[in-house]
């Protein structure tokens, strides 16, 4: 198997503790063992990103600014230094609205390939949510999710015919796993 050099994220219920509708970034709680498995990952010399769906701003509940701020709140907790990921898209279509980012969209997972020089091979999504396997599905790439959401993810991917990725019960596990396919 080729070696994974990208990682692409969510990042509600796969990063930090999902809050409906997040906006304020007192609210943002990083989950167990995310900046470990992050630290490994950059460690490792794989390219970090965040793609992000927040149908809040769509729907009107907060701006695209409340939305970046809690993820510069989740950059802060992680302490990771402030180039933790080297692009981040955050999605702020409401989901009735034609799809530019928002997840599934492929449209981000295709600029990150062109202007790092990476091959959808070398890429992973990872996330909670089927949409999130989904975008790695259309952009060709790889995707495992983590059961670390609110929803039975293993129902979502089934009824969308993507029962064969695989899901694991924390992020730590599904990137050790990604990171596995490298060596």
């Amino acid at each position: 198997m080729s070696a994974i050099k990208a990682l692409v994220l969510d990042r509600d219920g796969t990063l930090i503790e999902h809050v409906p509708y997040l906006h304020k970034p007192e609210e943002v709680r990083v989950l167990p063992g995310v900046r470990e498995a992050l630290a490994t990952a950059r460690a490792a010399g794989v390219k970090l990103f965040l793609h992000t769906n927040q149908s809040g701003v769509g729907r009107g509940l907060f701006t695209v600014a409340d939305a970046e701020a809690c993820t510069a709140r989740m950059v802060e907790l992680l302490d990771l230094g402030p180039d933790l990921f080297a692009r981040i898209c955050t999605a702020p279509e409401h989901p009735k609205d034609p799809a530019v980012y928002r997840k599934p969209s492929p449209r981000f997972a295709r600029e990150i390939m062109a202007e790092f020089g990476l091959q959808p091979q070398e890429i992973c999504y990872i996330g909670d949510r089927g949409s999130d396997v989904e975008t790695g599905h259309a952009a060709g790439t790889r995707a495992v999710g983590v059961a670390t959401g609110l929803d039975d993810l293993a129902a979502e991917l089934r009824e969308a015919g993507l029962g064969q990725y695989p899901i694991f019960p924390s992020f730590r596990e599904a990137v050790d796993h990604v990171l596995s396919w490298s060596e």
